[in-house]
């Protein structure tokens, strides 16, 4: 069993759910000019009007209330609140965020807020995005903003939503906004700034937020499974963790952006991981400036997110490692994404170790061919029996001593799943994206009732 004082609770993202993309001074993001080229996003789906929850406040906080969550993490939208990314700042942005922060704090629901999920300026990505020296401080002078105006209620804070992501997707495979396909060089500059925008964020929330402030941020995790629990297949899994580039075959031709130790040994362990330093350094700063700059990278954190779906298994070969062949008939979700539940136990068990470092799930959840059956009610056992199995073994993992603080489902709700547009469902709660209606789906009362018990 976990803890009396673990943490519960649900999470989205703001260009994802809340809609209003053109309402109150709010600026334009990447997202909002990308879904507008064709064969970008399925059906050419974009986030105008998502879930609409920039108009929903109190039924969204009734539905976290009555689910029973004791915390909500969602971010801000850096161009609601600064609509060019710098300079003029939008009130009518602030101000929803300060009513929104209200609501659920008055509804005894802890708001866990991230500074950035994906949703960057166009006015910035028109000066050169996180390539440009200058991005590090861009993203201060926005945390700054946000922070000093909800800082006094917001204790709960994670800087960055998984930059593999938006600099992988975003800037290297093409396949996310604004869908370019840069150099290693480009990519290893755009990775160091993302980094000190994450620390001098982290300075900032401490400065202005004090001694109460809890700090962390939510990468997504790169997860292998074991194939055997012999000694072998364990080393493996854990280089598949944090030595991939090295410990694969043909590794020069390694997504690299997507290794675990590239985005969180900076961080935490105050350096690049060698074979960046081997592979990479030139296209780095000069020693010197990167030991400067280490100064900031390394802010202390309270602790790490990990954003938790799937992984494959693994097993030694030689001296290398390989992904086991996949069984006929595997478990896949609507995604096609692996049921892949042991990685819950893994995959903090392995960051654990090597970080020594508090750990909340900041995302874990599915998507779902979900609809509204003739009954009313959206019968969805598959989300039931998928989040059964990772809780599982996030008990497994907690049993054995892994400082686990909190778990938080994705999704709340049904939203723009980014490429994928509204075809696949992860939420909780069924929305009707053409009149924004909510309706709970089976899992919610099973998540209100595990959490109850």
């Amino acid at each position: 069993m976990f803890n009396k004082d673990f943490l519960w609770g649900a999470a989205t993202a703001s260009y994802q759910v809340e809609g209003a993309a053109y309402d109150d001074g709010k600026g334009l993001s990447v997202w909002d000019m990308y879904t507008r080229q064709e064969d970008k996003v399925y059906n050419m789906d974009n986030g105008d009007f998502a879930c609409d929850s920039y108009n929903n406040i109190e039924d969204d906080v009734r539905i976290l209330k009555e689910l029973g969550v004791k915390a909500y993490r969602f971010s801000i939208s850096w161009p609601r609140v600064i609509p060019n990314g710098i300079g003029r700042i939008n009130e009518k942005g602030l101000t929803y965020y300060d009513q929104f922060v209200d609501a659920l704090l008055e509804a005894d629901i802890e708001p866990y807020v991230t500074l950035f999920h994906w949703d960057y300026p166009y006015e910035l990505y028109k000066k050169g995005q996180w390539l440009n020296d200058e991005s590090s401080n861009w993203f201060e002078e926005y945390a700054r903003v946000v922070v000093t105006r909800l800082g006094d209620r917001v204790k709960n804070w994670m800087t960055i939503n998984e930059p593999q992501c938006f600099i992988g997707l975003g800037y290297f495979t093409g396949i996310h906004a604004p869908g370019h396909q840069y150099s290693k060089f480009d990519i290893i500059r755009m990775t160091h700034n993302t980094l000190l925008a994450h620390g001098k964020a982290v300075k900032v929330i401490r400065e202005i937020v004090g001694k109460e402030a809890r700090v962390g941020f939510a990468f997504v995790a790169t997860i292998g499974i074991p194939n055997t629990l012999s000694e072998d297949d364990i080393e493996a899994a854990r280089d598949f963790m944090f030595n991939p580039f090295e410990k694969t075959k043909d590794h020069k031709e390694y997504n690299f952006p997507f290794d675990n130790d590239y985005w969180y040994d900076p961080i935490l362990l105050g350096k690049y991981p060698d074979w960046v330093m081997n592979e990479l350094r030139d296209y780095l700063p000069s020693e010197a400036q990167l030991e400067e700059d280490f100064k900031l990278i390394t802010e202390e954190v309270d602790f790490i997110g990990l954003n938790i779906y799937q992984g494959p298994r693994v097993e030694k070969d030689g001296e290398y490692i390989k992904v086991s062949k996949l069984p006929s008939g595997h478990a896949v979700t609507g995604l096609n994404w692996l049921v892949s539940e042991e990685i819950m136990y893994w995959g903090t068990k392995f960051m654990y170790e090597r970080y020594k470092k508090p750990i909340y799930i900041t995302e874990n959840g599915l998507s779902n061919k979900d609809w509204v059956a003739l009954d009313g009610k959206v019968h969805d056992e598959g989300r039931i029996d998928f989040l059964n199995r990772y809780l599982l073994q996030l008990e497994r993992a907690h049993k054995e001593g892994i400082d686990i603080r909190g778990y938080f489902q994705w999704s709340l709700f049904d939203n723009f799943e980014w490429a994928e547009g509204y075809k696949d469902r992860f939420g909780l709660v069924h929305v009707d994206f053409e009149t924004g209606t909510r309706t709970p789906k089976e899992s919610y009362y099973w998540y209100r009732d595990l959490i109850k018990e």
